[in-house]
């Protein structure tokens, strides 16, 4: 599409047609080619300013997407349901293949739009295989902590692999990836919103058949509703690919006013743990929640920094992101800690190893992020520098997740 762009510049009936053959994918393009061609035709900031105009209307997509969906849904409501066709052990299914009933598809959708090249299509799909096989090859042993690991961090890598599929060819640029961040929340939010309706759909439904005599719970919930989860990635996806204008103003404004009520909880917190003699250095269940806020925390900040890095530098909400990261900075200091201090007095375990090496990674990414933030209060950084701070590290949160997944089997033994 780039290529096609530059080539018919100068044609406006050319670039239209371009653009009405396919809206989202036009958009992305182009915008990611203007700065080099901002001042080489009038055209483009034409373009620039009409693709970058919220349009009132709602685009559904071509009639070729939604057939896409549709099979892309039954697809995964099958694999889904895959327990009921066979004889397959549900209580290992899911956690194994949670992330498989997910990202996989999701990330077809997007290889499908960005026309991936040949070489990045059998990447993606090898390496997809290669979970799915490794994930369910590994021996059913409900008391092995690698198996838990493998289950909680390979969904993590899965998304890492829908990250690449939704760059294309960009992949390796910083806001390619802060893109995929954004992405994340719109997402998250739509299909929230499509779970809510589902919600409410569902329970008319189930309440109308009832007061006729008929009682379709069962059924209802374990055919329709699966295929109805199953499809909610595929369709707050789509949906918030070619109507950017219905959920992208929401995340900043949660940010905006959840950050300082996460600061405000965060000091709060740290003093009520004293105040309750809660030691997270003996206390295993309590340093699993401690490292849980820690995370929740974390992604708050740097999807806060992600969105804020498509405006303007401010110097309000900079300070507070400054002042939430030294928070989560202390919070992060007490975990590692911690969990030094646990492995020093018992040992090595696969949990504990997991949790120290994400802490160690935590702990470097938030001094590098804070120290960014700090110059950016100082005006002397963007705080779009601040947001390829973030996603340079992602990365390395994706190494160390497959090797958590992959090789600790092999290190500690399926245990």
């Amino acid at each position: 599409m780039k290529k096609k762009i530059l080539s018919h510049l100068d044609q406006a009936e050319e670039l239209e047609k371009l653009y009405r053959k396919n809206k989202s994918e036009f958009k992305k393009a182009f915008l990611d080619i203007y700065p080099s061609i901002q001042n080489q035709s009038p055209v483009s900031d034409f373009w620039k300013a009409r693709l970058q105009t919220p349009s009132d209307s709602i685009q559904w997509g071509e009639k070729s997407e939604w057939i896409f969906l549709i099979v892309a849904s039954l697809a995964a409501g099958i694999y889904a349901k895959l327990p009921a066709i066979f004889p397959i052990n549900e209580d290992f299914f899911y956690p194994k293949n949670l992330g498989l009933m997910v990202f996989p598809f999701v990330s077809v959708y997007f290889a499908w739009k960005n026309k991936l090249s040949q070489k990045s299509t059998i990447i993606l799909t090898l390496s997809f295989l290669a979970s799915l096989l490794y994930i369910n090859l590994l021996p059913d042993n409900e008391s092995s902590d690698t198996l838990v690991l493998a289950c909680i961090h390979l969904p993590i890598l899965l998304w890492g692999l829908m990250g690449y599929s939704f760059g294309g060819e960009n992949w390796k640029s910083s806001e390619s990836r802060l893109g995929f961040l954004r992405f994340n929340g719109d997402a998250i939010i739509m299909g929230g919103l499509l779970v809510l309706s589902g919600g409410i759909l569902s329970a008319i439904t189930i309440g109308l058949f009832s007061l006729i005599g008929l009682r379709i719970e069962e059924f209802y919930m374990e055919y329709i509703a699966v295929f109805g989860l199953a499809s909610i990635p595929l369709i707050a996806t789509h949906l918030t690919q070619t109507n950017p204008q219905l959920v992208n103003k929401v995340p900043p404004i949660i940010a905006r006013i959840f950050s300082p009520l996460v600061l405000v909880m965060l000091l709060v917190y740290l003093g009520a743990i004293v105040y309750a003699g809660k030691d997270p250095y003996n206390d295993r269940e309590f340093l699993l929640l401690f490292n849980l806020l820690l995370i929740g925390v974390m992604a708050l900040i740097f999807f806060s920094i992600a969105e804020n890095s498509q405006g303007k530098n401010q110097a309000s909400q900079n300070w507070l992101l400054l002042l939430l990261a030294l928070a989560t900075l202390l919070v992060n200091a007490v975990a590692l800690s911690a969990i030094i201090f646990r492995i020093n007095e018992w040992g090595f375990t696969p949990n504990r190893t997991a949790i120290l090496g994400i802490n160690i990674l935590m702990m470097v990414h938030l001094i590098w992020v804070g120290k960014d933030l700090f110059l950016t209060v100082r005006s002397r950084k963007s705080i779009n520098q601040v947001g390829q701070t973030i996603s340079n590290f992602l990365p390395a949160y994706l190494v160390w997740t497959g090797f958590v997944t992959f090789l600790f089997p092999v290190v500690f033994g399926n245990i």
